[in-house]
């Protein structure tokens, strides 16, 4: 079906594109056609996560793609559908959906065992062809890989998820809500009682503060920075029983906390910073569990010491996003309302003031902000 076929759609769409480092260039990209497989969004919000911004710097990621749409958390109307595709994903036009940013394969064995967000064909970190919303470049056919457009192109590998009435910029938060709920309680397994401790908290830790107190945790303690005052009010609102500086003693004060056993699990969510790996070992419980959620940009981590790991029986696990089984909860969890979860949509801005919006939540140019939404 040719774009022409579709009433009410414009020929091209709007998007703003990463063109250089920390640049942005506004183009009218055309609309391609949708055949029986495939099918294209109107986007209504796309989130800001901290990798869009590691992606528009170019330091760490995203070198050598070429210009590029960013914006992977995106929620919006389905305006144009294949019959197979509309089958396969159970919505119809007209349908507000949450897409996750992985384009798996399918087949392989990773996508069959449900581990699809680790598949080669969807990993920029790979090194295969990949193709995964937020990061495929405008010169793969058709372009629209990014949310930060007026469209995205539903590719028949897509995986969407019906959100319903919420409203978009809240449904934008299916990732680190969706995070959360995967880290803390499925891979981390948390058990009703347990001590918690978030290290970082920005939306994802604020995901898992949500998901442990949504668990059955007994305590939940978040740790941050000084420039972290907002979002440590925030955690207390959604449930956090202490907040805690980082530094030098913030092992003494989660041992303190925990009368000398330690946590239970301790949730690493601090780009960049290694020593919080270290922090995370010393304040465990015996038979804790640590889960390593943030990137360290490929930085060694200086003082980890092995024998403590041995020593207490830690469970060290790496966690990298989200899946259906994460997704679906939440958004269920998003539509109870059990948690004032619009505490974090601090920030929305137009399609003309992405540049602006990536500065704000990546460059922290305002310390309240959370989570930034764009609203193509």
């Amino acid at each position: 079906m040719a774009v022409a076929d579709l009433p009410g759609l414009p020929d091209r769409a709007r998007a703003a594109v990463a063109t250089e480092p920390g640049a942005t260039e506004h183009r009218d990209l055309p609309l391609p056609g949708v055949g029986s497989d495939d099918g294209l969004l109107r986007v209504e919000a796309a989130g800001i996560c901290g990798t869009d911004w590691e992606l528009y710097l170019r330091e760490t990621r995203g070198r050598g793609l070429g210009p590029l749409i960013l914006g992977h958390e995106n929620v919006g109307r389905v305006v144009a559908l294949g019959e197979r595709a509309a089958e396969r994903w159970g919505v119809a036009v007209g349908d507000r959906v949450a897409v996750e940013e992985f384009l798996p394969c399918g087949t392989c064995r990773l996508c069959r065992s449900g581990s699809y967000r680790l598949c080669e064909a969807t990993d920029s970190r790979g090194v295969r062809p990949y193709l995964r919303y937020g990061r495929t470049p405008v010169t793969v056919p058709p372009g629209l890989y990014g949310g930060f457009s007026q469209y995205l192109y539903l590719h028949p590998r897509a995986i969407v998820h019906r959100v319903g009435d919420l409203p978009a910029d809240l449904a934008a938060l299916f990732a680190p809500v969706a995070n959360g709920i995967r880290w803390v309680l499925q891979q981390g397994r948390l058990q009703l009682g347990q001590t918690v401790v978030v290290v970082g908290p920005g939306q994802h830790g604020l995901g898992c503060v949500v998901a442990a107190r949504h668990g059955g945790a007994g305590t939940v303690i978040v740790v941050g920075t000084p420039s972290d005052a907002t979002r440590l009010e925030v955690a207390r609102r959604l449930g956090a029983d202490h907040v805690l500086a980082a530094g030098p003693g913030v092992v003494r004060a989660v041992m303190e906390l925990t009368e000398g056993a330690g946590a239970d699990m301790v949730v690493d969510l601090a780009p960049g910073a290694t020593g919080t790996v270290e922090d995370a070992v010393s304040m465990s419980a015996k038979r804790g569990t640590v889960v390593l959620a943030a990137s360290k940009h490929g930085k060694p981590v200086a003082g980890f010491e092995p024998d403590t790991v041995v020593r207490k029986e830690l469970t060290v696990m790496g966690v990298r996003g989200h899946d259906h089984r994460s997704v679906e909860p939440a958004i269920d969890l998003i539509r109870s309302d059990r948690f004032p979860l619009r505490l974090l949509c601090t920030h929305a801005f137009g399609l003309h003031e992405v540049d602006h919006a990536l500065r704000v939540a990546g460059a922290r140019l305002d310390p309240e902000a959370i989570h930034v939404t764009v609203l193509p």
